[in-house]
């Protein structure tokens, strides 16, 4: 006895992942950037309203770095250079001390930018897997 499989199917679907995996591909890096283009900004936007003249030059100390691990994994890692104008002052700024209440800067920046990243990524998501017949 034998089984006989209709694969078309199969087949179509790779050849629609291998078009779509590419773009998904650079589509997620363009998100992800535009993400940590986003929390720097705010975060440098929240600084300059909470950090007063006591530190002027602290909200022009945050940056962010961005690194590929493969073709898949994206990540960016945001906030101050210790090495810029004022910008060992982040922990300071960011967390307070016993002196000092929290600003929360970063941390509201990246509350801002979560769901619309989320939201994108599960575009690229429904696009990537969304193949007609």
């Amino acid at each position: 006895m034998s089984a006989r499989f209709d694969m078309s199917d199969v087949r179509r679907l790779e050849r629609h992942l291998a078009r779509v995996v590419p773009r998904l591909r650079r589509d997620a890096r363009a998100v992800t950037m535009r993400g940590a283009v986003n929390i720097k900004n705010d975060w440098r936007a929240n600084a300059r309203a909470s950090s007063g003249k006591h530190a002027s030059a602290y909200p022009s100390a945050v940056g962010f770095d961005f690194a590929a691990y493969g073709p898949d994994i994206f990540m960016a890692v945001i906030g101050p250079d210790k090495g810029a104008a004022q910008g060992a002052l982040g922990n300071l700024l960011e967390y307070g001390s016993v002196h000092n209440p929290p600003h929360n800067d970063g941390g509201r920046a990246l509350a801002a930018e979560l769901p619309r990243f989320e939201a994108q990524m599960q575009l690229l998501a429904e696009r990537g897997l969304t193949w007609g017949a």
